[in-house]
């Protein structure tokens, strides 16, 4: 099951990118709101699901997510990633943004490509991110359908950075 949304996830990366609604970027706005202050959760369960992922971090690689999960350093670089999203999701829904929304996501694939970050860790990232969302906020075909749409669009602009 995990190898075939990560396929299908890689499959909606290769798509041109196509403009989210204002009721698609509104829902993926009022979802996110829901859970943006749960940085340390994110990605704890993000590390959980995918330890690949974790050992990507040489602070945390190796260790017990229960462990670090409640650290300064864990809390400091969740706040980070969450951070990322959070300005990213910040500027969607408004055509002057996506200069900007490239620029940020341009910029992320660089420094990743450099570390060695593989596109299928990406997908790997988005699946548990949709998992995540999909038990923590209230979740319908609407809610999916939009966040699918916001995810391919990043997806893309990251993966043809690749």
């Amino acid at each position: 099951m995990k190898f075939l949304v990560l396929a299908l996830c890689i499959a909606a990366a290769s798509a041109a990118v196509v403009p989210l609604s204002a009721d698609q970027a509104s829902l993926v706005k009022s979802t996110w709101a829901q859970v943006k202050h749960s940085e340390v959760d994110i990605l704890a369960s993000i590390f959980t699901a995918n330890p690949d992922i974790q050992a990507r971090f040489p602070q945390f690689a190796g260790k017990d997510v229960d462990s670090i999960k409640d650290t300064g350093a864990f809390a400091t670089h969740a706040g980070r990633i969450v951070g990322f999203f959070s300005e990213i999701v910040g500027l969607i829904g408004n055509q002057s943004n996506v200069p900007a929304l490239y620029t940020l996501t341009e910029q992320l694939a660089a420094s990743h490509k450099a570390r060695g970050i593989s596109t299928a860790q990406f997908g790997e990232f988005r699946a548990s991110l949709v998992s995540y969302l999909s038990n923590h906020v209230s979740w319908g075909e609407n809610v999916a359908s939009a966040w699918n749409v916001a995810l391919d669009n990043f997806f893309f602009v990251l993966t043809s950075n690749y």
